[in-house]
């Protein structure tokens, strides 16, 4: 399946004036709080049987194991926004991207829990079956950077090397982007249309020591606002939801006042915690009942877009199911998740310092097993074990909310969602991929430690690699 960015024509009218060209940036003649937006799409639901559903569970607790077990290492101002696509019933969401001389584009997710940008690469030996992948020789201004990539994730891993050349995104370009250009990747973490993967965290984050696209920009001053926004669309529980669905919409250097409501409660990511997008976790209830939370660093939690659930420490996760009437914790492959009766409706509410954010109930209940019993959509994550936050904030709650992250000061966003949000984005249907014209660039901030690179005719776009399950996993939060 293939990302498809709405016409520009619709996304004119859902967001600003800007040219009629989809992820463009605004007109030169615009005033200022000019915005991009990428649209997204999501993938119809996938029919699951319990011990499918046990497979793609265990898969989404293996990602975020892996993930998070690693240690963490201009011109004019505009903005823009891409639309972006729903895939497999809110397992993920991803946008496009353009890469290369002439711009080639690919379907990317995009994950602000990584902070490395890779593709499927043409040479791919193994995991790219029925995937675009990356042609150099299509660039003429591709070039070969010396260096290996590989990044490990839970249920598997992507190897290459890296490569530089020109990126675009809703508008935006980076000119000397460096990137992975991956060779092998393990079976399951890319699923057609997604060919890769952008990571939007920050760049001590990064594997390769790259500077992220989303940073070079914001460093080179180009946009108009030092954010990054999500919209992200729900149809969980759409019994007729197709293979894709219109996802909601990403933007960058400016918020769209049309998807929120109210003031954007911004809390600061902490000063010894800026590798993730992290806020510390100060409050959670279920139905109105508190759970007592930690202090200090043991409530850090990475607000990830490129996770599908949410994952957090054994204590705190038992004793959020011990309010629930009934609930069980599971065993075998749903190892560290819990059901609880189907009957039972759980609100679930979250605070990161200031106002509280509720997660509706249709969200929680991730999927209905047998004999009446229903899966909770927060499990058991190990993470702090390894160096990593305690929390993974993933789409069962960001779908709640209109989430911001801003570059300065480092912190997180988030405000009430407008009540005709959903219904203004997805009246167009599915959007369609297109590659508009650029108003902001800047150079590139590379490698750090970079060696010299050897030039090579030719980039093409790729998709970046999205790490999702053979069952339409969409961890790669996913990453």
């Amino acid at each position: 399946m293939r990302l498809e960015v709405l016409p520009i024509s619709f996304a004119l009218s859902l967001f600003f004036s800007v040219d009629h060209t989809l992820a463009a940036p605004a007109s030169h003649g615009q005033p200022s709080s000019r915005g991009l937006h990428v649209p997204i799409l999501r993938r119809a639901r996938v029919e699951r049987n319990d011990t499918e559903w046990g497979n793609w569970a265990k898969q989404q607790k293996q990602f975020l194991e892996g993930k998070y077990g690693r240690s963490p290492s201009a011109t004019k101002r505009s903005s823009g926004y891409n639309l972006m696509v729903n895939q497999n019933i809110d397992s993920s969401y991803f946008g496009s991207i353009a890469i290369g001389t002439p711009p080639v584009a690919y379907n990317v997710i995009l994950d602000t829990g990584s902070s490395d940008l890779w593709i499927a690469n043409s040479d791919c030996t193994e995991g790219c079956s029925g995937l675009e992948t990356f042609h150099s020789s299509s660039s003429s201004t591709f070039t070969n950077v010396t260096g290996s990539f590989s990044i490990t994730y839970g249920s598997g891993q992507a190897s290459g090397g890296l490569a530089r050349d020109v990126v675009q995104m809703a508008g935006f370009q980076v000119n000397n982007q460096v990137f992975g250009l991956c060779d092998v990747v393990s079976g399951g973490l890319l699923n057609a249309p997604v060919s890769g993967l952008m990571g939007l965290a920050w760049k001590s984050l990064s594997t390769s020591g790259v500077t992220p696209f989303w940073q070079s920009l914001y460093e080179g001053n180009v946009w108009d606002e030092s954010v990054m926004a999500f919209y992200l669309t729900r149809f969980q529980n759409v019994t007729d939801a197709q293979d894709q669905e219109p996802g909601g919409v990403f933007t960058m250097g400016t918020t769209n006042s049309s998807l929120y409501t109210g003031q954007i409660d911004y809390q600061d990511v902490p000063s010894d915690a800026v590798t993730y997008w992290t806020l510390p976790l100060t409050n959670l209830t279920v139905n109105s009942n508190s759970v007592t939370l930690p202090s200090g660093s043991s409530s850090y939690a990475a607000i990830d877009t490129g996770t599908t659930l949410i994952g957090g420490p054994t204590a705190q996760v038992s004793a959020l199911y011990a309010q629930i009437p009934g609930s069980a914790a599971e065993t075998g492959q749903f190892q560290g998740y819990y059901n609880y009766p189907c009957s039972t409706s759980v609100n679930i509410a979250l605070s990161f310092g200031g106002q509280s954010w509720s997660i509706s109930p249709t969200d929680f209940k991730l999927t209905e097993l047998e004999s009446g019993r229903c899966l909770g959509a927060i499990f058991e994550f190990q993470g702090s074990n390894s160096g990593g936050p305690a929390w993974i904030i993933g789409d069962t709650f960001l779908k709640n909310v209109y989430s911001v992250f801003r570059a300065k000061p480092p912190s997180v966003g988030f405000a009430a969602l407008a009540a005709n949000a959903e219904s203004s984005v997805t009246a167009a249907g599915v959007p369609t991929a297109t590659i508009g014209s650029v108003s902001a660039s800047v150079t590139g901030s590379g490698r750090t430690h970079e060696n010299a690179a050897s030039p090579n005719s030719a980039l093409a776009w790729s998709h970046v690699a999205l790490l999702i399950c053979a069952l339409g996993t969409s961890l790669l939060y996913l990453f």
